[in-house]
């Protein structure tokens, strides 16, 4: 175990109450001290939940201890039942209710109560957030599809002529990063193909529609950390193919439509040539140029970092320089797309590797979770989030998804957005000497509200930040003076990225770093890598403006 500050999953117990609250009629009975009751604020506060998950707590206190903890979860879990009429209902503990040992599963079924009772065992010092709910839903679909099962060898029936082709959109939860959004995106996908859905799950589900899994004719897996153990188990149970692409990205969308007329078949001519997205236009645009070998950095769920890495790669241009998951389950299918990229994936739970990978790389653009989006704005990089843990500005209350061509077009806005402005703060940084355009001079559209200027007096620049940065995210050499020397806080040599094995940055002076500054933000970065190159090979310390300028003919040519 390790203490952190942020954490990329929570405990499973969380996982499972995804599940339970994306469902209509299933309630969850959580062993669990009064402390963790705080998991209700993430689906109200964070995700704006008009009601509380359909959870009930023990919340056993520290003088319970003494007492019959077993006796107060039977209690809870008979209360439950009564109260609110659930049609089945999920047993379990928390983190800290695993501690006493008091098995819920055992206890809940002693109650012998007229609905099916599904226990979970969720190991909460080995496991996390989405190991739950993928565990969660499996164990579910298990109990209440498995009573449907043909008999093993049983060949599965052919559709009747004219029967259009039936699917299950598996994987969306509450809590999930547009998980809501995407089902309606992929669900307008499957009508224009003329694929009936039989059952979304687990989002609005009830524990029937869960029984009737095995009616439909193959399964479509938006969220593969989630749904892909139960999806699994299907095929093995009711001979259910599986649609393998999740459709993030126009050639991942124009993929998933293949696969699914290939399954269904139906001819998907039409849809592929009605396609919706501006994403390709912009891409192949003069104004899209500026974009072309950005260097990106991707990190987030398996799902989504995948989807990402392969967008910036192959629809917009970008370098993809770095990419990584926290999704342990799934670390091989990172590994093989970095692979793909000519990468090493970074496989991690700890944000501060994170943050060290994206000062060393000094990407241009940072796609990540609501972690990486501080990260970046720590650097002064641009950053999209797309992933989950996100805050509460990325549950919008608009549609807003991320899968199909729709999709496409949203996070086309998301990602080149970040980049456009950027270039307009560097335009407004440019111009700040201007007469007519310099701080002091006001807005020239107002006419006579403008503020006055008095001749000769010039306003006082802004002062330098303190955090160690400078204009382009790099480590400033003169915001400690030891590290202008080569040496960190403590002592050892240290670089621009912190670490202490590496060798010291050149210094620059400080007119050539103000120099640095006027070049746009979007090629800075390179630039700067360019010209501490430059000098390290000729010895050249401090970098001044007329090496900056060395080094841009010597790689210009």
């Amino acid at each position: 175990m390790q203490l952190t500050v942020w954490t990329y999953e929570g405990p499973p117990h969380v996982g499972a109450m995804r599940i339970a609250t994306a469902m209509t009629d299933v309630h969850y009975v959580l062993h669990a001290p009064q402390g963790d009751t705080y998991a209700d604020l993430l689906f109200t506060m964070i995700e704006r939940r008009g009601q509380r998950p359909p959870v009930t707590y023990t919340t056993f206190q520290a003088r319970d201890l003494g007492g019959d903890t077993a006796d107060l979860f039977q209690r809870a879990a008979h209360d439950t039942y009564e109260r609110f009429k659930p049609a089945a209902m999920l047993v379990g503990a928390s983190c800290t209710g695993e501690l006493i040992q008091d098995d819920p599963a055992g206890l809940a079924r002693a109650l012998g109560l007229p609905i099916p009772v599904i226990p979970l065992e969720l190991p909460s010092y080995q496991r996390k957030e989405n190991w739950g709910a993928a565990e969660t839903f499996y164990q579910l679909v298990r109990t209440l599809a498995g009573p449907h099962m043909p008999t093993p060898g049983t060949a599965r029936p052919a559709r009747a002529p004219g029967e259009p082709a039936r699917c299950n959109i598996l994987g969306a939860t509450a809590l999930g990063f547009r998980h809501r959004d995407d089902v309606r995106a992929v669900k307008d996908l499957l009508a224009r193909l003329g694929v009936e859905v039989n059952v979304v799950a687990p989002w609005q589900a009830g524990a029937a529609d869960i029984a009737r899994l095995g009616q439909a004719d193959f399964n479509v897996v938006l969220y593969p950390e989630i749904a892909g153990l139960a999806a699994q188990w299907l095929k093995r149970a009711f001979g259910q193919p599986t649609i393998a692409t999740v459709p993030i990205g126009v050639g991942a969308t124009r993929d998933f439509i293949t696969e699914v007329a290939r399954l269904a078949g139906v001819d998907a001519t039409a849809v592929l040539a009605d396609e919706t997205s501006r994403l390709p236009w912009y891409s192949r645009s003069v104004d899209s140029t500026y974009l072309t070998a950005k260097r990106v950095f991707v990190f987030g769920d398996a799902t989504h970092a995948i989807a990402a890495a392969r967008i910036a790669s192959e629809e917009l241009g970008f370098k993809v320089v770095g990419l990584g998951t926290y999704s342990r389950e799934r670390a091989r299918d990172v590994r093989e797309a970095a692979g793909r990229l000519g990468l090493e994936a970074l496989i991690t739970e700890d944000y501060l590797e994170v943050e060290a990978a994206c000062a060393e790389l000094q990407p241009e653009l940072v796609l990540g979770t609501q972690m990486e989006r501080h990260i970046a704005k720590r650097l002064g990089i641009p950053c999209a989030v797309i992933s989950a843990p996100v805050h509460v500005q990325d549950f919008p209350a608009r549609y807003s998804p991320q899968m199909g061509f729709e999709g496409a077009n949203v996070i086309f806005d998301s990602w080149v957005h970040p980049l456009m402005m950027g270039l307009e703060e560097h335009l407004l940084g440019m111009f700040r000497d201007d007469f007519e355009f310099h701080d002091g001079a006001g807005s020239s559209h107002l006419g006579h509200g403008a503020k006055p200027v008095i001749p000769g007096r010039r306003e006082a620049p802004n002062p330098e930040p303190t955090t160690g940065l400078n204009a382009d995210g790099r480590q400033d050499d003169r915001a400690h003076p030891d590290v202008a020397s080569g040496l960190g806080p403590d002592g050892p040599p240290r670089n621009d990225s912190g670490t202490a094995d590496r060798p010291i940055v050149l210094s620059w002076a400080p007119d050539a770093e103000l120099e640095l500054k006027k070049i746009p933000f979007f090629v800075r970065g390179k630039a700067r890598r360019n010209t501490e190159k430059f000098a390290g090979e000729r010895g050249i310390s401090p970098i001044t403006v007329e090496t900056l300028y060395d080094a841009k003919a010597h790689f210009g040519r």
